[in-house]
């Protein structure tokens, strides 16, 4: 990727990014929450969103691992606007004291933009059931399966693609005032 680039990073709601990927995307919808959002601009428009949280799979939710939920790009697509947003969300996270970054692709794509900034494939999940609907919460829960939308990505296997930010990691993260205080 060129050192030089015609793009800007700018922040965005998480509102703004999904009204973006719902307009634009593929075959994801938008998502539920988020530690950050980004957006670059083109000359004059948004071209390009990414959406990052915690990681959906609980196993990899370690306090240091940031997920990087979507990458949404107008099309045509910008030359190289993907690689920009992996690298300016590897960047904040970084920042940010990260330990690693992780996405996923469809097993069909290639993942030319990962493969730019330097990211390796490291698992692929498995083909999820029909009937598996992720079904872990009380009926009267507002979040209870029913109430889900499915996606078209369900469907597919997808390969995890990560970068390791930090080896050694520290992985000591505090969520409340009372433990920064010892």
């Amino acid at each position: 990727m060129s050192t030089k680039s015609n793009f800007r990073t700018i922040p965005v709601s998480l509102k703004a990014a999904n009204d973006f990927i719902t307009e634009h995307h593929r075959h994801n919808k938008k998502v539920t929450g988020h530690k950050f959002s980004i957006g670059i601009m083109g000359r004059e428009s948004l071209v390009g969103v990414a959406v990052c949280g915690r990681p959906v799979a609980r196993l990899l939710d370690d306090g240091g691992t940031l997920e990087v939920l979507r990458v949404c790009i107008k099309d045509p697509a910008p030359k190289n606007a993907c690689s920009y947003l992996y690298g300016r969300c590897e960047k904040i996270w970084r920042a940010m004291g990260g330990e690693r970054i992780i996405t996923y692709t469809l097993e069909t794509e290639p993942g030319s933009s990962l493969r730019a900034v330097n990211w390796k494939i490291t698992g692929q999940t498995r083909l999820r059931k029909a009937t598996s609907n992720w079904n872990t919460r009380n009926k009267k829960h507002r979040g209870y399966t029913e109430n889900r939308r499915d996606q078209k990505a369900y469907q597919f296997k997808k390969n995890r693609w990560e970068k390791i930010l930090v080896e050694e990691p520290f992985r000591i993260f505090y969520n409340r005032l009372e433990d920064l205080a010892q």
